[in-house]
C-alpha cells in the first residue's frame, strides 16, 4: 500500500491569509534563532505548557503530507530527525523529518490515541490494547512492553530518578494508575492508584511532584520520589485530559465544562472559569500571562492567568480539541474545520491561517521551524515557512 502523497500542498492563496501591520523575520534571521531543536516530550516538556521561544514561521506552506492508515487523534513527536505518531488503527509511525517519508512502522492490537515521549535512543507509546511500548529509536525494534488492566491514552513523562541512578518513565493508565517504568526494562519503580480513570499526561512540577487530572474529579499531587500521595484537590466535575502547569500553579479542564487553577500547596482552586454550555477538551497552554484552551464552542479562549477572566476568544469554523503551542508572538492552534491558525496571544487578532482540507483535533508538535499535526483522515501535515 502506498501511504503517502506527493511531498508537497500547493497552498492557494485564499487558504493562507496574513493581518496587516504584521512585521516579517527574513529567512536568514529566523532560521538562526529557532531554539527548538525537537518536540520528544508531550506539549513540549515535562511542566506540559504547550510553549516555545521561537517566532512563529512566518508565509506558511505545507512542506510535505503523509497518508497514514487512518485518522490521527494524538499528538507526533520530533526527534533527531524523525517524527514519531501513532493512528486510531493501531500503528505506530517513524517517519523522516525532512520528507515525511517512512522509516519504520509497528503495528499494535488498537487505537493509539496517545501521544510519544522520545529519549534515551528509545520512543514510548501507550496503546488501547493495554500495553505500553518501548522501542529502539531508529530500527522499531520492541525492547519491551507493559501490560496494565485498561488502555493507555496519555503519554510518558521521562525524567531522572530522584538518586539519579536510572531513568524512568511516567505514565497514567484509565485503570486509574500512575505507573513510574524504568525505561530500561519497564518494570515497576512505584506506582499510584486513584479511584477511578486517568486520561492525560502527567506533569512534573518543581523538580518534585508528579501531578495528574483524574476522572475522579480531583488533582493529585504525588512524590516523585516514592509515588506517595501529597495532596488533592477536589473540582466540580471529572478531568479528562492533560493539565498544564507553571511554577506551583496547575490548569486543568473539566466535565463541567470549566477550566480549573490549583495551588498544589492548596485545599481548594484559586479560580474556575466556566463555559455553561460547551466543554473544554483540549489540553491548555500557559504562559506568565495567559491560559490558552480551545473549545467546543468553536472558541480559542484566553483566560489571565492571575485573576481567571476572560481576556479574549477567537472564533473558528468547529470545535477545538487539540492543544495550542504559544510562540514569542502567536499562539498556534488547529480547528475541526481543516484549519490551523496563528493569532496574537495579546489581543487575539488573527496572524494567518492555513487550511488543511482535513478536520484537527490533535496537539500540534513544533520543531526546527516546523509545525508537524495530524488530520481526521489521516494525513500527517508538515508546515513550515520564513
Amino acid at each position: 500500500m502506498n501511504y503517502f502523497k506527493p511531498n508537497f500542498i500547493a497552498l492557494c492563496g485564499a487558504c493562507v491569509f496574513a493581518a496587516s501591520g504584521i512585521s516579517f523575520a527574513s529567512p536568514e534571521n529566523q532560521n538562526v534563532s529557532v531554539k527548538t531543536k525537537s518536540w520528544a516530550i508531550p506539549r513540549g516538556g515535562n511542566a506540559l505548557q504547550g510553549r516555545v521561544p521561537d517566532r512563529v514561521p512566518r508565509k506558511p506552506v505545507v512542506s510535505w503530507d503523509a497518508v497514514l492508515d487512518g485518522p490521527i487523534v494524538g499528538d507526533a513527536a520530533i526527534a533527531d530527525g524523525s517524527v514519531y505518531v501513532g493512528t486510531v488503527m493501531g500503528t505506530f509511525y517513524s517517519l523522516d523529518e525532512r520528507s515525511g517519508k517512512l522509516r519504520w512502522k509497528f503495528e499494535t492490537e488498537d487505537t493509539i490515541e496517545a501521544p510519544p515521549t522520545v529519549g534515551q535512543g528509545r520512543v514510548f507509546i501507550g496503546s488501547s490494547d493495554r500495553y505500553f511500548y518501548c522501542f529502539d529509536q531508529k530500527t522499531g525494534k520492541e525492547l519491551w512492553k507493559y501490560e496494565a488492566a485498561d488502555k493507555f491514552v496519555g503519554g510518558g513523562l521521562l525524567l531522572q530518578s530522584p538518586d539519579g541512578k536510572e531513568m524512568w518513565v511516567v505514565v497514567n493508565g484509565y485503570d486509574g494508575i500512575c505507573r513510574a517504568l524504568r525505561a530500561k526494562d519497564g518494570t515497576e519503580a512505584w506506582t499510584y492508584e486513584t479511584a477511578e480513570q486517568i486520561n492525560g499526561t502527567p506533569a512534573l512540577v518543581n523538580g518534585k511532584h508528579i501531578v495528574l487530572g483524574g476522572c475522579d474529579a480531583r488533582v493529585h499531587v504525588i512524590d516523585v520520589t516514592n509515588g506517595k500521595a501529597v495532596n488533592e484537590v477536589a473540582v466540580e466535575a471529572e478531568i479528562i485530559g492533560t493539565v498544564a502547569t507553571m511554577g506551583s500553579m496547575v490548569y486543568s479542564a473539566n466535565y463541567g465544562n470549566q477550566l480549573v487553577a490549583v495551588d498544589i500547596s492548596k485545599k481548594d482552586p484559586k479560580w474556575v472559569y466556566e463555559d455553561k454550555d460547551f466543554g473544554f477538551y483540549a489540553a491548555p497552554a500557559v504562559t506568565e500571562n495567559h491560559v490558552f484552551i480551545g473549545s467546543r464552542d468553536k472558541h480559542l479562549h484566553a483566560v489571565d492567568r492571575e485573576s481567571g477572566k476572560r481576556a479574549w476568544r477567537f472564533k473558528t469554523g468547529s470545535r477545538i480539541d487539540g492543544g495550542a503551542i504559544v510562540f514569542k508572538d502567536a499562539v498556534v492552534f488547529g480547528s475541526g474545520d481543516g484549519r490551523v491558525y496563528a493569532v496574537d496571544p495579546a489581543d487575539g487578532k488573527e496572524i494567518w491561517r492555513v487550511d488543511l482540507g482535513e478536520g484537527i483535533s490533535s496537539d500540534l508538535a513544533f520543531a526546527n521551524g516546523k509545525i508537524v499535526v495530524g488530520g481526521s483522515d489521516g494525513t500527517l501535515f508538515c508546515i513550515g515557512g520564513q
